[in-house]
C-alpha cells in the first residue's frame, strides 16, 4: 500500500483528494494536516466522509510526513516550496497542487506570485503533471507540479492544433468560465452567495496567474511564439470550467474532428465528442474527465474548441491522483473510474 499524507486537507481540493483516495485500492491514508482544524475529526468537518475516514486532522509534523511514501500539498501558493526539500531528502515523493513548481523560470514565477521562491533549484527538476503530455516523465518523477485548472482545459484544447501546425499561434484567445469553488474555501466578500448568485463577471482582467503557465505549455509544442489572450470569468455555480478557445486556421483543409480524435485516442480521461455536439459542465461534474468539441463556425477560417472539466477533479485532485498512479507504476485509471453525477 502507498502511505499517503495530505498537507492542507481541509480545503475543497483537499476533500476531493480524500473522496477519491479513501476508495483507492492501493492507498493508505496516514496523515491529514491542518493547523486551524488540528484535532477535529475529518467527518466532523466533512460529513460526506462519515464511515469512510476515521482520522482527525493534525498539525504538520515532519516526523509523520517523512514516514509517508507520497505527500500531496493542497495548500495556498508558497507553502509547498518551504516543506518539499526536506520531504524529498527523506525519500518522500511530493505532488504539489499549488503553483509553487509549475513555472521553470524563477523570475517569471516571482513576478506573478509576488514572493521569493524558497527553493528555485528544484524548479528544473519538477515534472509538470499534465498526464496526456508528460506521461513518461511523470513515471520517474519525485517532485510533481500538478497543473492548474484553467491551464488543463486550455492546453488540452489547443495542443492538437499547435502540434499539427494548422493555426496562427500568435493570436490565440481563451475565453474561460469557472464556478466559484475555483477561488478556494475561504470567507471573502466577493465569494458570498449574495455577491455571485445571478451574476456573471470577468476577473483578473489585468492578467491572471495561470497565463504564464498556459503559455509555457503551449510554447513547448509550437514552432513559433504563442500569443495568448486569456480572460477568466466567474459564473454562479459551484464547480466546473468551460473554456471556449479561438484560433485562426492557416490550413483550412485539415479535418479537425479527425485531428482531435486521433490526438486523444486511447486517453481514458479526455473525451472528444462527435461532430456537432457541444459539451456541458454538468456532464463531467464530480468526474476526472475533460470533454472536448471542435468546430468551424460558418465554415470560415476560425476554429473553436470547447473544453469542459470539473475544476476540483480533472483540474486539481483527480489529475493529482492520475499522477500518483503513474509515479507508483499503477494503471492510470486506478481509483478514478467515477461517472459524473446527473442531473
Amino acid at each position: 500500500m502507498i502511505k499517503v499524507g495530505i498537507v492542507g486537507a481541509t480545503g475543497y481540493t483537499g476533500v476531493e483528494l480524500l473522496r477519491f483516495l479513501v476508495l483507492h485500492p492501493a492507498v493508505e491514508l496516514r496523515v491529514l494536516t491542518s493547523r486551524a482544524e488540528a484535532g477535529v475529526p475529518v467527518a466532523a468537518l466533512y460529513p460526506n466522509l462519515r464511515k469512510y475516514v476515521d482520522l482527525a486532522f493534525t498539525a504538520p509534523s515532519a516526523e509523520q510526513l517523512n514516514a509517508c511514501d507520497a505527500v500531496f500539498f493542497a495548500t495556498p501558493n508558497g507553502t509547498a516550496m518551504t516543506m518539499a526539500p526536506a520531504l524529498l531528502d527523506a525519500g518522500v515523493k511530493v505532488i504539489d497542487l499549488s503553483a509553487d513548481f509549475r513555472l521553470k523560470d524563477v523570475k517569471v514565477w516571482e513576478h506573478w506570485y509576488r514572493m521569493t521562491h524558497a527553493c528555485p533549484e528544484l524548479l528544473q527538476e519538477a515534472v509538470y503533471g499534465l498526464c496526456e503530455v508528460n506521461r513518461e516523465a511523470i513515471k520517474g518523477a519525485r517532485l510533481l507540479a500538478n497543473p492548474g485548472c484553467y491551464p488543463t482545459a486550455v492546453q488540452l484544447g489547443f495542443l492538437p492544433l499547435l502540434r499539427a501546425g494548422v493555426i496562427d499561434a500568435a493570436s490565440l484567445i481563451a475565453d474561460c468560465k469557472s464556478g466559484v469553488s475555483g477561488a478556494g474555501r475561504k470567507a471573502e466578500l466577493g465569494l458570498l452567495h449574495g455577491e455571485v448568485n445571478e451574476s456573471f463577471k470577468a476577473y483578473a482582467i489585468g492578467g491572471h496567474r495561470h497565463l504564464p503557465e498556459i503559455k509555457q505549455g503551449l510554447d513547448l509544442v509550437s514552432t513559433t511564439p504563442v500569443g495568448l489572450t486569456f480572460m477568466p470569468h466567474m459564473v454562479p455555480m459551484i464547480r466546473g470550467i468551460q473554456a471556449s478557445l479561438y484560433a485562426r486556421l492557416t490550413d483550412t483543409r485539415v479535418d479537425l474532428q479527425q485531428l482531435f480524435e486521433d490526438s486523444y485516442r486511447g486517453e481514458a480521461f479526455v473525451d472528444v465528442l462527435p461532430a456537432g455536439q457541444s459539451p456541458e459542465t454538468r456532464s463531467v461534474r464530480g468526474s476526472n474527465h475533460c470533454q472536448l468539441a471542435v468546430c468551424r463556425p460558418q465554415g470560415g477560417d476560425t476554429v473553436v474548441v470547447f473544453a469542459v472539466e470539473d475544476n476540483l477533479v480533472k483540474g486539481a485532485a483527480g489529475q493529482a491522483i492520475q499522477n500518483l498512479n503513474l509515479m507508483f507504476g499503477l494503471p492510470e485509471t486506478t481509483g478514478l473510474n467515477v461517472i459524473a453525477a446527473l442531473p
